[in-house]
């Protein structure tokens, strides 16, 4: 009687960026996200992931990421285990490798938020178990997940829309551009000379069809859109922070700026804000504001992620 060869343990389904996913795998897991948004909670210890647990790694503060995360997981009939530097080795100078591999002995999955990407690639490389993109330096992929859905509440499909992106080209303004080759719309970028998107976020999307046009006009990018949206000037541990605000003075997205959108543009920011910097209150606290629809979504984005990662088969 021959052997039967075993083939090893399949690897994991991580969640790390738009690019590493097929495009119909992403739109399956919105597709489930509004399904959990709309459905019945199950009762607590009861949900598909009742048994498992999620371990959070907090490399930077959070406020939506943690709630979103932890309520997301207990929703699901799962628990957390919750980690900042000062609560493990890693202050301490153990590796993201030794820690991926202690973690993937103890725990289901892994969400991690961290400045540098390459202790993601580190964690997901070591790791036995998912890794989720809770935020890098680099990119916000949960993020986009809700942003993308909350689109789809209120515009429907996302084929075809423009969005346009008015401030610094960041770690969500290239998840943005990402998210635009895998959902079918035209992202245009209005950001200083000195302050673009990752070029090679730029040439992926475009490598794969989409339409990305990056401009230092606000009003050039926002004439016509559907869709408008900022983030803060200054991000968290920013070192270069002193003359910025002087910079991105013109990228304010303020009443006049959005009159150049459609009547019925949304205006979007993944929050936090600070009123009168990035966006002004007449906009962010108006009624073509769904930021909070944003907030929310993070939950609901986040348990199909989720469900996802640790679906079994």
């Amino acid at each position: 009687m021959s052997a039967i060869a075993d083939s090893g343990p399949a690897a994991p389904r991580h969640f790390l960026d738009f690019d590493r996913l097929d495009g119909n795998t992403l739109k399956a897991i919105l597709g489930q996200a509004h399904s959990l948004k709309k459905g019945r909670r199950p009762e607590p210890g009861r949900g598909p992931l009742a048994g498992r647990t999620l371990a959070l790694i907090f490399e930077k503060p959070s406020t939506r990421t943690r709630v979103s995360f932890e309520l997301a997981m207990r929703q699901l009939g799962g628990d957390v285990v919750i980690l900042s530097d000062r609560d493990s080795q890693m202050q301490r100078g153990e590796t993201m490798a030794d820690t991926a591999r202690v973690l993937s002995r103890y725990v289901d999955a892994i969400m991690i938020r961290t400045g540098d990407p390459a202790r993601l690639a580190e964690l997901a490389e070591y790791a036995t178990v998912p890794v989720i993109n809770g935020l890098t330096g680099f990119s916000h992929p949960c993020q986009l997940m809700a942003d993308v859905m909350t689109l789809e509440e209120h515009l429907g499909s996302p084929a075809g829309k423009v969005v346009a992106w008015s401030g610094d080209g960041n770690n969500v303004a290239n998840s943005w551009i990402q998210a635009a080759a895998v959902f079918g719309f035209e992202m245009r970028v209005a950001c200083p000379d000195s302050r673009p998107p990752d070029a090679g976020v730029i040439a992926w999307a475009r490598a794969q069809g989409a339409t990305v046009k990056v401009t230092t006009d606000p009003v050039a990018a926002v004439a016509g859109a559907d869709v408008v949206v900022t983030d803060t000037w200054v991000s968290m541990d920013d070192d270069e922070a002193s003359d910025r605000h002087n910079l991105m003075r013109p990228y304010q997205v303020n009443a006049a700026l959005m009159a150049h959108a459609k009547p019925q543009a949304l205006f979007m920011h993944c929050l936090p804000a600070h009123r009168g910097e990035e966006v002004t209150a007449e906009v962010i606290d108006g009624p073509r504001s769904v930021v909070w629809d944003e907030a929310e979504n993070r939950l609901h984005a986040q348990k199909s992620i989720l469900a996802w990662c640790l679906a079994e088969g």
